[in-house]
């Protein structure tokens, strides 16, 4: 549960010549094949319903214009024209992706609705008489290459009618203006604003650059997504600066392409990962039942004798902020204490939310995991490895990873790693499999950060070689969330459907503030260190996050930000 980015100290670079052409991406496919997923409304059908508007995914590609050459490093880009795209519906702009990379990326075409289809569905006040798709005025050229040896290529950007907005850019290896025909705009009330997110390509001297889009808000209540077209300039571009190029908008209230109760049962026991915990590791994970039978006690703000707790947490205080008004803290006895501390990994199980996301083009599915107890920190310094006493323990911890699956065909889209303060999204052809189309999720020992591999990860500096290690191993000990699981929410279902545990929503701190002077710990390391890297070493303390400096239990999970939000990354 501590701050500050993490870095794996194993790197994958490797040597490249920038003028040597590197091959096409070649196309990704799960491990195994893909199950016939239970019956249900919408999801897993190829197409989604907006309202207006009914979209279709594509993944097959023709390359239009590929560049090699990313300041030396060993990426490049190729550019793509989607292919065999369906009847009645259109284009609405081009892919890109990093060489480097299976070919795994998609671009949405739609198509209006028609008539006779059932009522379309508005959430805002139009009684517009356009149509929703209208083929742009004409193109502006951002930016054409004059690498000989790749041929030249050619960018884009349409230029939409009033009222409606641009959704992609289009690439051509000629200097002709692209036909009119050739994309769609979309109504403007039929969007929103987008971003950049990951830059996909950097043109060696040039001013050129390319991102791939995502929507500027984002959330499990957010109606926006990217339809996978990328944005380009020869500006510099901010990252909440609002593009010339837009989002698409879900108004379809019912959620119609969300899996049902029986659909997420069979999502889960394909996809559920194997969490894999370090063969050191003594503070394990146990259910929130067996925390509250061996003897957490619930203790409020100016008494001195705690309670016991209900094993279902039905006398925890019900709602509310986090006011420090309640906390949970172990037994009171040292045995009690000692023991809940190490877990019972005999009784863990993941704790599932499942919510829509990305417009409800993608279905997330979070998983908690509680460990009572979260060790103290492992600092490295240099060559050296000190294991402190205290410093980064505290009572409870609450972890979790989500698994993204593409509402277009249940597809195991990435899964988000959640380490301390922030994680990562790793796209599927990076993940390790177990059994079948299984991943597997490593935590780290004491702290219990998710990792997508084994490894010795750095918190706080690896230039220098200082900071917090979070070591991930394969061991023994391991939790099957495929099998060991309870959906605990999933508030697109309506009410009923699933019942959520009373101790969701106990919002206050699920362990004591205990604020002790580690610092003159730290300081100890310091004093024992060269002169001439003392200064390094306190300026990289400093940045560590002031639980470093006590203790002070976690909130549950519905008191994240993630609960309702988009992940941290």
């Amino acid at each position: 549960m501590l701050g500050c980015e993490c870095f794996c100290w194993h790197d994958k670079h490797s040597d490249y010549d920038e003028f040597t052409p590197l091959p096409q991406p070649q196309p990704f496919s799960l491990p195994s094949p893909i199950p016939d997923w239970p019956p249900g409304q919408g999801f897993a059908t190829g197409k989604i319903n907006l309202g207006e508007l009914e979209v279709v995914k594509i993944t097959k590609f023709e390359s239009v214009w590929s560049c090699n050459s990313l300041h030396g490093k060993a990426k490049g880009a190729t550019f793509y024209k989607p292919v065999g795209i369906p009847d009645g519906f259109f284009c609405l702009g081009y892919y890109c992706q990093p060489n480097d990379q299976p070919l795994r990326g998609f671009v949405l075409v739609a198509r209006e609705r028609e008539g006779s289809t059932p009522e379309v569905y508005r959430d805002y006040d139009s009684d517009s008489d356009f149509p929703a798709l209208k083929k742009p005025v004409n193109y502006s050229l951002i930016w054409s290459s004059d690498l000989d040896r790749n041929g030249c290529g050619f960018f884009w950007l349409p230029n939409a009618p009033m009222g409606y907005k641009a959704m992609g850019i289009l690439v051509t290896d000629t200097p002709e203006e692209p036909d009119d025909d050739e994309v769609r705009c979309v109504r403007e009330d039929l969007t929103e604003t987008c971003e950049i997110k990951d830059t996909i390509h950097v043109a060696g001297a040039d001013p050129f650059q390319v991102w791939n889009t995502r929507p500027c808000k984002r959330g499990m209540c957010c109606k926006g997504f990217s339809v996978g077209t990328f944005f380009c300039s020869t500006y510099f571009v901010s990252e909440n600066e609002e593009l010339e190029i837009a989002c698409l908008k879900n108004l379809d209230p019912t959620l119609h392409a969300m899996p049902d109760l029986n659909q997420i049962h069979a999502l889960i026991n394909h996809y559920g990962a194997t969490v894999f915990f370090h063969p050191d590791e003594d503070c394990l994970p146990s259910s929130v039942q067996w925390f509250f039978k061996n003897g957490a006690l619930l203790y409020e703000d100016g008494e001195l004798k705690g309670k016991s707790i209900d094993y279902r947490g039905s006398n925890l205080p019900s709602g509310g902020t986090n006011d420090g008004a309640f906390w949970i803290d172990l037994p009171g006895d040292n045995n009690g204490r000692d023991n809940v501390k190490k877990g019972n990994l005999e009784s863990a199980e993941l704790y599932v939310h499942v919510k829509p996301a990305v417009g409800g083009t993608f279905t997330d599915i979070v998983m908690w995991i509680f460990c009572p107890f979260n060790g103290p920190a492992n600092l490295k310094i240099g060559l050296m490895n000190i294991q402190m006493n205290k410093l980064g323990q505290h009572v409870s911890d609450w972890e979790h990873f989500t698994l993204r699956i593409s509402n277009f065909t249940g597809e195991l889209w990435q899964v988000y790693f959640s380490q301390h303060s922030g994680g990562e999204w790793v796209d599927a052809f990076d993940l390790e499999y177990i059994e079948g189309n299984k991943p597997i999720v490593y935590s780290s020992r004491h702290g219990h950060a998710s990792f997508p591999h084994p490894g010795t990860y750095l918190q706080g500096s690896v230039k220098l070689g200082i900071g917090i290690r979070n070591d991930a191993a394969r061991s023994k000990y391991f939790v099957d969330s495929s099998t060991r699981y309870k959906i605990i929410a999933a508030e697109y279902l309506g009410d009923g459907v699933v019942t959520e545990p009373c101790w969701l929503n106990y919002m206050r701190e699920w362990g004591p503030t205990i604020v002790y002077d580690s610092r003159s710990e730290l300081d100890r390391i310091i004093n024992m260190l060269p002169f001439f890297v003392r200064f390094s070493v306190e300026n990289i303390f400093d940045l560590f996050p002031t639980e470093l400096y006590g203790e002070e239990g976690p909130t549950g999970p519905k008191e994240k930000d993630n609960w309702e939000g988009d992940e941290r990354c």
